[in-house]
Formats: structure tokens, C-alpha cells, sequence
């Protein structure tokens, strides 16, 4: 489970493991915003958001769309498969590598159930979705900040 990283001004940065987060704590650089519930028996208690006690600028925020990354795609589509509606555990390029399709684009992938020889991932492999007789039920397009950057829920 991350912990969310606000602001001073209540800005959502980042996520950062439950770790840094009491390290942070223990430096006195943020303040417990919300719990999750849970006492494991320290200083402080389970953070679940914690806020900085002083605020950093965000210029790198706002010069760009953020970088692509495997839990972006996972985060953006809400975990729910592209294709079927299934519960979401990869990320599929909709134009193959094979076939010019670019690796790491926001707009070239989705995520897709695998695991298995009957997920949506595995039955695409190196085809097209309509080779594969699958539609897309989402439109791959960049996310923005905030939407990556919501509380992880378990």
C-alpha cells in the first residue's frame, strides 16, 4: 500500500512507501493528514496521506504529460481490462512491438488480463485487436497528474 504525498497546499505530489513515509515523519519535513485505521505500535500512527510542512514548487508538473509507466496504464484504466472488463493485471500494446508499435506511449497501450492461456492478453498476443476479433472498450489517451497521482485503496 502507498502513502500519498500532499503539498503544503494540500496539492497531491506523489506516493511513496509506508517507510519513507515515517521517515519523513521522523524528520519533521510532513504531518499525518489520515490514518488507515491501524496502530503498529510506534511515534506514529499507520499513515494513509501525509502532508509537507513546507511547499515545493511543482514546475515539472506542469512542463509536460506525465512519463509513461506500467502502473500509469494500470492506474489510468482503473485495473479493468481494455477488452473484456475483467479485473486487469498487464498492460498490452494495441499496435504490437512486431508491427511499429511504439513501447512506451500512453496512447499504444491499455491495460489487459493475463495470467492465463484464456486471458485477453494472451489470446491478442502478436495481432491486431480486430485480427484477434477483440474491440476496445476504452480509447487509450494521457492521463493527467492528478489522475495518477489519487490515494492507492486496497
Amino acid at each position: 500500500m502507498g502513502v500519498l504525498v500532499l503539498n503544503a497546499g494540500y496539492e497531491p505530489l506523489h506516493t511513496v512507501s509506508v517507510p519513507h513515509a515515517i521517515r519523513m515523519l521522523v524528520r519533521d519535513v510532513a504531518v499525518v493528514h489520515e490514518t488507515d485505521g491501524t496502530d503498529f505500535g510506534g511515534l506514529f500512527p499507520r499513515p494513509k496521506v501525509v502532508r509537507l510542512l513546507r511547499y515545493v514548487v511543482m514546475k515539472w508538473r506542469y512542463s509536460g504529460p506525465p512519463r509513461w509507466s506500467r502502473r500509469g496504464v494500470l492506474q489510468r484504466d482503473g485495473h479493468t481490462c481494455a477488452y473484456c472488463g475483467r479485473r486487469a493485471t498487464t498492460v498490452d500494446h494495441v499496435l504490437p512491438l512486431s508491427r511499429g508499435g511504439e513501447r512506451t506511449s500512453w496512447l499504444n497501450t491499455v491495460a489487459a488480463c493475463g495470467g492465463t492461456a484464456r486471458s485477453c492478453n494472451a489470446r491478442k498476443a502478436d495481432r491486431t485487436p480486430a485480427e484477434a476479433g477483440l474491440s476496445l472498450r476504452i480509447t487509450p489517451r494521457v492521463p493527467s497528474w492528478d489522475e495518477l497521482h489519487r490515494p492507492v485503496r486496497d
